[in-house]
């Protein structure tokens, strides 16, 4: 509120400037005016303890807390202005917003995206959250420090205590605590679990914790070319144009399995490896192999050779199975030829008795007459 003294002074201040010279009387309106404008131009101004709100929509707490239209401020020089639609809540968030291409940005903590000046469309939650981001758009930091060194990567992700704390790259995704740290101006990385620290240098990769040590036994994961994460069904109402492979499992006769080292930056341990290479799997059955984007043979389907393995299996026991039916059948002959041979053995003995018989009946007819 004004005193009646300010009252007063105000207007005699006014009666002077109309007693002026028109010249002078000029100057004294145009700096009124200059004044004005700068009125105007800050919507709402607050050098207050308690509260202050101003037109356009705009809200402002806290001492030298500013805002723009549909602005908020609220804390010590939170500072949403002189662009719309920006909501800075806690001390010193966006600090630094000063130009017409900070807008719709979210800082709540203290701190949070203190040092923006062309940023756009950000989110930071947590004190320090995207504090040194200048340029970066699009941005979401979550908890404390997170993203705190970005400074112009965009499209990032960071939720948890200090999560991708070090990283200035873009399109980078980090979940849980500490999760990220180790990215420095990487991309495309998602690193998701406590202590998920990522390495410096890769980009495009995806890191979970406690999925190599954890135990499963029902289905096996698989990742399609479009990123897709899900099992492998069999189901006949997930098929269709089925048919016997027949001869189509022939072509795993002429695979060459090989032993093998992964390289030290895919696999830290260099433990000994057995498999296929896959670009000698596609000179053979391209249908074999899956791709990368350039189209260049990367993956041998092992499910696929393993069914195919499955086949040529069965074809050869079902050959196994004729063989051994085959004998049996000759067997059963050779039993019953033999019964035959032993029964006209016998027979032959019986004939070769009589005969004997027969030949030494005079014999014995000679004897009596004597």
């Amino acid at each position: 509120m004004y005193s009646s003294n300010q009252h007063t002074n105000r207007n005699q201040l006014i009666v002077n400037i109309i007693k002026h010279s028109s010249r002078e009387r000029r100057v004294f309106l145009g700096a009124f005016a200059f004044v004005g404008f700068l009125a105007l131009a800050r919507v709402s101004l607050a050098v207050c303890n308690e509260g202050c709100i101003g037109g356009y929509g705009s809200t402002v707490l806290g001492d030298d807390a500013t805002a723009a239209r549909y602005g908020t401020a609220i804390g010590a020089k939170a500072h949403a202005f002189p662009p719309k639609f920006n909501t800075a809540n806690g001390a010193n968030a966006l600090y630094s917003n000063s130009t017409y291409r900070d807008v719709s940005n979210v800082a709540e903590g203290c701190n949070a995206l203190f040092s923006a000046q062309r940023v756009s469309g950000s989110t930071a939650d947590g004190a320090n959250a995207l504090y040194s981001d200048t340029t970066g758009n699009t941005n979401v930091a979550g908890g404390y420090n997170a993203l705190f060194s970005n400074e112009a990567g965009s499209r990032d992700t960071a939720i948890g205590f200090r999560a991708l704390y070090q990283n200035t790259g873009s399109s980078n995704i980090a979940l849980g605590f500490n999760a990220g740290t180790n990215l420095i101006s990487e991309t495309g990385n998602i690193c998701i679990g406590y202590n998920v620290l990522g390495l410096a240098g890769e980009n495009n990769t995806t890191r979970i914790g406690n999925i190599y040590s954890s135990v499963a036994s029902t289905r096996a994961v698989y990742l399609d070319s479009d990123n897709k994460i899900g099992t492998l069904v069999s189901s006949r109402k997930f098929k269709e144009e089925i048919k016997p492979m027949d001869r189509a499992s022939e072509a795993v006769l002429a695979l060459e399995p090989v032993t093998f080292r992964y390289k030290k930056e895919i696999e830290t341990d260099g433990g000994l490896m057995f498999g296929l290479i896959a670009e000698d799997v596609e000179k053979i059955d391209p249908a074999l192999v899956t791709r990368n984007d350039n189209g260049e043979a990367e993956t041998v389907r092992y499910e696929a050779v393993n069914a195919m393995l499955l086949n040529e299996f069965l074809k050869q026991h079902r050959k196994v199975e004729d063989h051994e039916r085959r004998l049996e059948e000759q067997e059963r002959t050779i039993a019953r030829h033999q019964s035959e041979i032993r029964a006209l053995a016998s027979q032959i003995q019986k004939a070769s008795a009589e005969v004997r018989l027969i030949k030494s009946a005079p014999e014995v007819i000679a004897s009596l007459n004597d």
